[in-house]
């Protein structure tokens, strides 16, 4: 009784912190959340790094330890009123699944057998090749200004690689890999909520149990 008590109050707590638009306008919410989000990626990233190097925890386990937590938060979300779940077709989300699990699994190799000075800078190469992809695949066209600024992204890779110690091969061959994966994930994520008429969470939330199912399969 007394933990379904306390589970009340949580989902109350989590409901006026997504409802409540008073206590905070929207600069301040979207300052916060970019905050969390700098914080909860840095954290996420240096603490794999510690389980790779001193327990050599396998990477396709540490995936779907990513994936649970993953679920919990969002049906976490879901109870306390944040998103409703909306029911979608497999054939509709399974290309995202895949890309999806592409992602996780090549960057998390990344970070496994690089830097993390490296893993992070190669993560950066994901904005010039979703702009590729844009160009050449969807027509969408960027001014020169834009294109321009892709010129200190490359030039800093390229440095941190011919200067990293510890570069190797097989790391880059993953983070190459992640960041194709992952710049075709974000192209098409952002397509399909439009098809599909959803937002990141329920479209995040109905692939989360896919994406544990081609992992572990």
């Amino acid at each position: 009784r007394a933990c379904r008590k306390m589970w009340r109050k949580l989902q109350c707590l989590v409901r006026r912190m997504a409802i409540d638009s008073g206590c905070f306008d929207s600069q301040a919410r979207l300052t916060a959340c970019l905050a969390i989000n700098l914080v909860s990626s840095i954290s996420i990233v240096f603490t794999n790094k510690w389980i790779y190097v001193h327990y050599g925890f396998p990477n396709v386990s540490l995936t779907c330890l990513h994936f649970l937590a993953t679920f919990l938060g969002l049906q976490l979300c879901a109870f306390a009123g944040v998103f409703s779940p909306k029911r979608l077709r497999i054939q509709d989300v399974l290309p995202l699944s895949l890309t999806f699990c592409g992602f996780v699994v090549f960057t998390n190799l990344s970070l496994q057998h690089n830097t993390v000075g490296t893993y992070q800078l190669a993560k950066v190469m994901t904005t010039p090749c979703v702009m590729f992809i844009h160009l050449y695949f969807y027509g969408r066209s960027y001014s020169h200004r834009v294109k321009l600024t892709v010129i200190p992204i490359f030039l800093g890779v390229f440095l941190n690689s011919y200067y990293d110690v510890r570069f190797n091969t097989l790391g880059m061959t993953f983070a190459l890999a992640g960041v194709l994966v992952t710049s075709v994930y974000q192209v098409w994520i952002g397509t399909k909520q439009e098809q599909l008429q959803v937002n990141s969470m329920q479209l995040l939330y109905y692939q989360v149990i896919l994406y544990h199912d081609l992992v572990t399969s």
